[in-house]
């Protein structure tokens, strides 16, 4: 999974055609590293439909800020620039869950 760097690059991924999943984390968050195991299966399972992308919450503060980011791990859906649909709360967040919310996110962008 790409980790962004900068506004810029973000700005550019999510401009995609296709589905581009921004997974909001943190250094600390406990919650974030629960993921960090199934998430390049996870990534190799959407190969062709979406591209996962990493985003340090603190790192892209004003990234972050700009999407309403409060909860983490959040995740949040592009295609052509825009948010498509969103999986934002407080709660940890488990592989079939995420697993369901690409599914969405791919019904989603194919349906705009």
């Amino acid at each position: 999974m790409e980790k962004i760097q900068a506004v810029e690059r973000f700005q550019e991924v999510i401009a995609q055609p296709q589905t581009v999943i921004a997974v909001f984390k943190t250094s600390w968050c406990p919650d974030c590293h629960f993921i960090d195991p199934f998430m390049p299966e996870l990534e190799a399972q959407y190969d062709g439909k979406a591209t996962f992308v990493e985003v340090d919450a603190e790192q892209l503060l004003d990234v972050a800020q700009e999407y309403h980011i409060l909860g983490i791990p959040s995740f949040v859906a592009f295609k052509d620039g825009k948010e498509t649909i969103r999986f934002v709360n407080k709660l940890r967040k488990t592989r079939p869950e995420i697993e369901q919310f690409a599914d969405r996110a791919i019904a989603v962008s194919e349906a705009i």
